[in-house]
């Protein structure tokens, strides 16, 4: 016979967690559920005869909006993030601390999924299957492989596909509510072509490797609240200045995206920093912690890392590259694209021309020039084009490289290094502000969706 409580349980996650949600305010949601998991032990104590007690395995730690994130599922992610630190050679913060951060990345995960929902963002299953055979096929795996390689990782298959989905919603997100909304005027784009310039006259470093520590403030902060984080801040200053771990610092308090990666921002140019950020950092040496800085945002911690002369940006390696490209379709498999282009690279090594071959193979529009693509900057091209380029030597030809236009074989004819070109110079001006304006339109962007989120922590009902 069917435990009753089993069935009470399917019951109860079909009408109330999937509908309830929609129709009650989300406080008295979360006390119906906290109130059925309070019954649970109860309730299978009195229907089952094979054990007198049981264990409660989940809880709701935290409510957001109409949804829950379980005790559950914050352990899963806590343990995926605690790999990845250790992967890092970062020490780990305390487990309170780790969890805490861990959980304020899944509520605004949540936040930002469920205004995704609201709005049509979504990634229907095709598009996910072809985004993992891309992954895969980065990695030089075949989907069987990749497969087995997450399981040897303990990353169980269906999880990955979840969290390729969420990030690839994510991304769709960020460039409909954000990207597409910035604008560079040609009037910026002057004034900042000047400023390098001046820059570059000067001698001044324009190119900075930082770590970052942000704690939030809400919209509208109380006095209370923006003098509580000024102090947090200060005592990670001295952490970090007493010889403290930066990376442990930024997982156990930051509320940067970069967080959980050590604060780690890399290298930036100073156009795509604040100016906060370059205001500080100019009167930095290498291994300096700022003092606390205020934006809109909160109070920023920085740590200068390194830093670069002027001029750099504008001096970049070009490749004299041509290639032979093979799309695929309904009638070319992605096996026989692969095959046939292995079979034309072999050809190629024997003393075919590569020219000759490419006039009479290739797919692209530049067949009719032996498949010359001219002199290329860096960008000019996919990820998985330019990662190959990069990679050969002067004449040499390329395995078959996948990209999201099918197959090509790749060879750089020649490489130099260059000034751009004024046009040039004009638009990886407008793309470094571009940049810019982005980060920090999407910050705020977050801040805002956070803020008016309904947040319910529930860690410490945990017994």
């Amino acid at each position: 016979m069917r435990n009753p409580f089993t069935a009470l349980q399917t019951v109860f996650d079909t009408l109330v967690l999937r509908r309830a949600a929609a129709v009650f305010p989300a406080a008295f949601v979360a006390a119906l559920v906290a109130a059925f998991l309070a019954m649970a032990p109860a309730a299978h104590a009195q229907n089952s005869t094979a054990a007198p007690r049981i264990a409660l395995v989940d809880r709701i730690v935290a409510v957001v909006n109409s949804d829950i994130i379980t005790q559950y599922q914050l352990r899963d992610r806590l343990q995926s993030v605690k790999r990845d630190l250790q992967g890092r050679n970062t020490p780990l913060p305390s487990n309170d601390d780790l969890e805490r951060q861990v959980l304020d990345r899944m509520i605004l995960e949540k936040v930002q999924l469920q205004f995704a929902g609201d709005n049509g963002v979504r990634v229907d299953d095709l598009q996910l299957d072809q985004a993992i055979a891309r992954i895969a096929e980065n990695n030089s795996l075949s989907l069987t492989q990749f497969r087995q390689a997450l399981e040897r990782d303990g990353i169980g298959f269906n999880q990955f596909r979840d969290d390729v989905r969420t990030q690839i919603v994510l991304q769709r997100l960020r460039d409909r509510e954000v990207d597409s909304r910035i604008t560079v005027s040609e009037s910026e784009v002057d004034v900042f072509l000047a400023e390098q310039k001046d820059a570059a006259t000067g001698g001044a470093a324009n190119e900075y490797r930082l770590s970052h520590i942000l704690l939030r403030l809400p919209d509208q902060a109380s006095p209370e609240q923006i003098e509580r984080q000024r102090t947090r801040a200060e005592d990670v200053i001295r952490r970090a200045r007493a010889g403290g771990d930066f990376a442990q610092l930024s997982a156990s308090f930051s509320d940067a995206p970069e967080a959980l990666s050590g604060g780690d921002i890399g290298w930036r140019t100073a156009d795509r920093l604040p100016d906060l950020f370059v205001n500080a950092l100019s009167k930095m040496k290498p291994g300096e912690v700022s003092e606390p800085l205020r934006s809109p945002a909160g109070f920023h911690v920085l740590r200068l890392d390194g830093q670069r002369g002027a001029g750099a940006p504008f001096m970049v390696e070009q490749s004299h590259v041509r290639h032979i490209l093979l799309r695929t379709n309904e009638l070319v498999s992605e096996t026989e694209a692969k095959r046939k282009l292995s079979n034309l690279r072999e050809r190629i090594v024997n003393g075919v021309d590569f020219g000759e071959l490419a006039r009479t193979n290739s797919d692209d529009g530049s067949a009719a020039n032996g498949g010359d693509l001219g002199w290329v900057y860096p960008g000019d091209t996919v990820p998985e084009f330019e990662r190959a380029m990069q990679e050969l030597k002067i004449g040499q030809v390329s395995e078959p490289v996948h990209s999201p236009f099918g197959w090509h074989l790749i060879q750089v004819l020649e490489r130099r290094v260059a000034d751009m070109s004024d046009d040039r110079k004009r638009l990886e001006a407008k793309r470094a502000l571009r940049d810019k304006k982005s980060d920090e339109a999407y910050q705020e962007w977050l801040r805002q969706l956070r803020d008016r989120a309904y947040v319910e922590y529930r860690l410490e009902d945990r017994g």
